[in-house]
């Protein structure tokens, strides 16, 4: 009963921190009218931001859903893929532990009793050391043996020890002559230490990556031991993590769980059906208005949810259904319905965009160089190629299917006007939402707090496709994906900052600027990265690692800001499709109950029309940047 009432608890903290991040922009937008704000409203949004993301990757841990590389899968050995596994956990725990201490050490000395309305600003940074604490006891608690439980808790223990530094600090305070033998010599032998293995380490936590480690972990891990290999203090951990959070220029990320929280609101609703009817009759009169409306829906989702693989689920049963009826073949069906989903990451309001102009403009700043965009102007530099790879993949399927007979579907008018009735809200909804950001009448927090409001008023209570009693059930089914998300984004904001303070972006791009000095060179090793990045990462993941290191060689090869972001997600995206570990893949493997290496076959024409929009998006570039520089001032 004890673990039933704290799981309620849990869930209903996360619950309502969702629930004020939407509430608060959108009360906020209100008042906008009569000149009036509320009190420290971007501090009080950021900081539920804060309590929300830890609140989800908690639950997140709960069900087993941290993001993870899925290369292990390719192990035939059961035993082998146990042992990495309990190894995987054995490292999260140590490295969590130490982060949790970090994380204590930061409150006790990080605040000066500053308020964030009427709030003790110490009172929201709790979460943190709870949050790294639930997290390692439900590592643990997932070991299936008693043994490898009490060797988990050894890894706690040596945790401890590693994180002595901090703990020490919390004892004795800021002043490092105060603390006293042995611990101040077996604080400085620490430090000697990781100057020498952080190398190896680096490389060791790459490879648990590869294992299975969850890739939140793995980038905290690698980040602590960089900064303790330049002796910095052990709490830059926990500020790192804290200010990704709360920093006034990174309230943009509020944007990411409430559109995806959206995006679930439409998948569990039954707005995809409404929809496809209403494409149906409105494209159905003409040969192939059935892929036609089957593209435009999957892109449609998966603008909003940011996940292409949640479109492949939510509507992969009822748009396969609508395929066969029409003739067309299974492998077809299933190869573009796995392909479909991602060309929605290329539209508004594309979270993958939103992390991308968030992280170039935070780069640009760290380096001190202008940049005149902002995320509108990424929002349009991604609509041509957007509109391109949609045309890629109708043509592709027409291609395919040239030798099928479809007899075009008649409807009549009242057919019609009652189709368009029924979906009228949903196909108003990104109507609103482009004429707000583009006009500026909203910012892209209130518009993604608008987008849930909206949503959630649409489908509860005008169309009633989901019960007022469910409406947690979709948070439920919501919050692996946002505490993923998030666990990633505040540990590769740490990352960055390690990269930053060691200047390992500078010598990287002097290297390689010595090495290749032919710009259309760099593109194409830079496409050949990604993909080959976009193998084993989810999109979120690669942006947050590695933009902060691509970045500053698209500077010094003169590849425009807002050009270098296309090519980035252009390039994921397709990597979405690629074996061996492309997510979606496996996905349509699990939805369609069909042998991976079949996916692979059926996808592969879409996913080499894919491979040709990218190469003309990287080397025409006015493709990215034309639509937007008309808008720039």
């Amino acid at each position: 009963m004890k673990l039933e009432k704290i799981s309620w608890v849990e869930n209903a903290i996360c619950f309502g921190s969702l629930s004020l991040l939407a509430l608060i922009p959108f009360v906020q937008l209100a008042l906008n009218q009569f000149n009036m704000t509320i009190p420290d409203f971007n501090a009080l949004v950021t900081h539920f931001f804060l309590v929300a993301g830890f609140f989800a990757a908690m639950l997140a841990a709960k069900t087993g859903s941290h993001i993870s590389i899925t290369a292990v899968q390719y192990i035939k050995s059961d035993k082998i893929k146990s042992i990495l596994a309990i190894v995987c956990t054995f490292i999260s725990v140590f490295i969590l532990t130490i982060l949790f201490w970090n994380c204590i050490c930061f409150i006790v000395h990080g605040f000066m009793g500053r308020k964030v309305a009427f709030i003790p600003e110490r009172l929201f940074a709790v979460v943190m050391p709870l949050g790294f604490a639930v997290l390692t006891a439900r590592f643990i608690i997932g070991l299936k043996t008693p043994k490898d439980k009490y060797i988990a808790l050894a890894a706690v223990l040596t945790g401890c020890f590693a994180a002595l530094p901090a703990i020490a600090k919390i004892i004795w305070g800021i002043d490092e002559l105060n603390t006293p033998e042995p611990f101040f010599s077996i604080i400085n032998y620490l430090y000697d230490i990781a100057m020498v293995i952080n190398l190896p380490v680096i490389i060791f936590l790459i490879l648990a990556g590869l294992a299975g480690m969850p890739i939140f972990t793995a980038i905290g891990g690698i980040a602590m031991i960089m900064f303790m290999a330049i002796g910095q203090e052990p709490d830059v951990a926990a500020s790192s993590i804290y200010y990704t959070f709360n920093e006034p220029k990174n309230i943009d990320f509020v944007a990411i769980p409430l559109f995806t929280l959206t995006g679930f609101f439409l998948s569990e609703s039954k707005a995809g059906e409404r929809l496809v009817r209403t494409f149906k009759i409105f494209f159905g009169w003409m040969p192939g208005g059935i892929i036609i409306a089957t593209v435009v829906i999957c892109a449609f989702f998966t603008s909003f949810t940011g996940a292409s693989g949640v479109t492949i689920l939510a509507l992969g049963g009822i748009l396969f259904t609508i395929l066969r009826e029409n003739k067309y073949t299974e492998k077809f069906s299933i190869g573009m319905l796995t392909s479909a989903g991602g060309i929605g990451l290329m539209f508004p309001p594309s979270l993958p965009i939103i992390l991308v102009a968030t992280s170039i403009m935070s780069i640009l700043h760290f380096m001190e160089l202008p940049t005149v965009y902002n995320h509108i102007h990424f929002f349009i530099g991604a609509f041509v190629p957007g509109l391109i790879l949609i045309t890629a993949m109708i043509v592709t399927s027409f291609i395919l299917t040239r030798g099928i007979k479809i007899q075009a579907e008649k409807h009549s008018l009242s057919e019609a006007k009652q189709s368009l009735k029924e979906s009228f809200f949903e196909i108003l909804l990104p109507v609103i939402l482009i004429a707000g950001i583009f006009s500026g009448f909203l910012t892209l927090v209130q518009a993604s707090a608008v987008a849930l409001v909206y949503v959630l008023v649409v489908e509860v209570f005008i169309k009633k496709d989901i019960p007022v009693k469910g409406i947690p059930d979709v948070f439920k089914k919501a919050i692996p994906i946002i505490g993923g998300i998030l666990a990633i984004l505040a540990m590769a904001m740490f990352l960055a900052k390690a990269f930053t303070d060691l200047g390992i972006p500078d010598s990287f791009a002097f290297w390689m600027q010595n090495t290749v000095q032919s710009k259309i060179v760099f593109l194409l090793l830079l496409n050949l990265a990604l993909i080959i990045i976009g193998f084993f990462m989810d999109v979120f993941s690669a942006i947050l690692v590695f933009l902060p290191l691509i970045v500053p060689l698209g500077v010094i090869y003169g590849v425009d800001p807002l050009h270098l972001g296309i090519i980035f997600i252009v390039n994921l995206e397709a990597g979405f499709l690629t074996p061996p570990v492309g997510i979606n893949l496996f996905l349509a493997s699990y939805r369609f109950n069909k042998p991976f290496m079949e996916i692979c076959g059926y996808v592969l024409p879409f996913l080499l029309a894919r491979l040709v929009v990218v190469l003309l998006v990287t080397f025409l570039p006015w493709l990215s940047e034309g639509m937007a520089n008309l808008f720039v001032n």
